[in-house]
């Protein structure tokens, strides 16, 4: 797939007066690619997660970032687009879409993006995302001197004024990003997952903490901070097995695991996502509430006040 060849205009955005035509050109085919968003949120998170490298160090937050590595993150997602959409190379910006040169553009303040005089004119392609909201948005503007700011820095970079800001062609706007859940958790909750000094202890601390959430596999290698990281999930030995005598079950994207957490009410994982739930046999005191067959027993959400007790395993995957 390459997307930087020249590619004929279509002529439904050809000869519209006060239509920039390369710039729907272009919209059109980022959107006929990803018509949901779906890869371009992927991108983003995958370029952050990178940026934090959990696995290694355990980061999980922006503000655990050293400077020089949050001004990265721009050159990441760049980068990471290219790679996903199949983008050539510009002849003079980033990136060459549908015949049409295109600079990428990230910043960590909505509208905050930087342009530098050689980009002034060309097309720009917008990006900005917040960990903490679980939000992004993408979209495309001319960078004409008209919609800049007079005023720059001293690279003489300019940003978009206020009718810039307005003249944004959005692709995606306020998307959700897949969830950093560790940002979910209590200050409390994360410092009783992050004081064992093992990492299978952490992982059994953080199903038992983060329940009936989606949790990622990027969330488990930060936690884990081990090569192996899912093995501390699965049965022989991982928290699947470990946390069986307190009731806890922990369902994958799987469809025999889809539909229990479908019967029961609980969020169904998607792609590379678990969701962790304490359960408890049916007994009349939980009245109509949900409920699944496990080893031919009805087993239901537990509620505070009932027993820890051991649960079956899950179907078999």
């Amino acid at each position: 797939m390459d997307h930087g060849l020249d590619a004929e205009q279509p002529s439904l955005f050809s000869n519209t007066p006060g239509r920039d035509s390369e710039l729907e050109a272009v919209a059109k085919l980022i959107l006929d690619e990803d018509p949901e968003g779906r890869r371009f949120a992927a991108t983003v998170r995958r370029s952050i997660d990178m940026l934090l490298d959990g696995q290694h160090t355990g980061r999980f937050r922006w503000d655990q970032l050293y400077k020089t590595e949050k001004a990265h993150l721009g050159t990441l997602i760049e980068i990471n687009l290219q790679r996903e959409f199949g983008f050539g190379d510009g002849e003079r910006m980033d990136y060459r879409i549908a015949g049409v040169d295109v600079d990428c553009k990230f910043s960590q303040t909505r509208g905050g993006w930087m342009i530098p005089p050689e980009a002034h004119g060309e097309l720009l392609l917008v990006v900005w995302a917040n960990d903490n909201d679980s939000a992004w948005c993408a979209g495309l503007v001319r960078a004409d001197p008209g919609v800049l700011n007079s005023g720059g820095n001293r690279d003489a970079k300019r940003t978009l004024s206020a009718t810039g800001r307005k003249a944004v062609r959005w692709l995606f706007d306020d998307a959700p990003l897949q969830d950093n859940m560790l940002l979910r958790l209590s200050p409390d909750d994360v410092a009783a997952v992050f004081r064992h000094q093992s990492g299978q202890r952490r992982i059994d601390e953080l199903f038992i903490r983060a329940q009936r959430r989606r949790i990622s596999r990027t969330v488990v290698a930060t936690v884990a901070m081990q090569e192996d990281y899912m093995k501390r999930v699965r049965y022989n030995g991982g928290s699947r097995s470990r946390l069986q005598p307190r009731g806890i079950v922990i369902l994958g994207h799987y469809s025999s695991h889809g539909a229990v957490a479908q019967q029961l009410g609980l969020p169904v994982p998607l792609s590379g996502e678990l969701v962790s739930v304490r359960l408890a046999r049916l007994r009349p005191h939980h009245g109509d509430a949900p409920w699944v067959k496990l080893s031919g027993e009805q087993w239901t959400q537990a509620l505070p006040d009932d027993p820890e007790e051991f649960v079956p395993k899950l179907p078999e995957i």
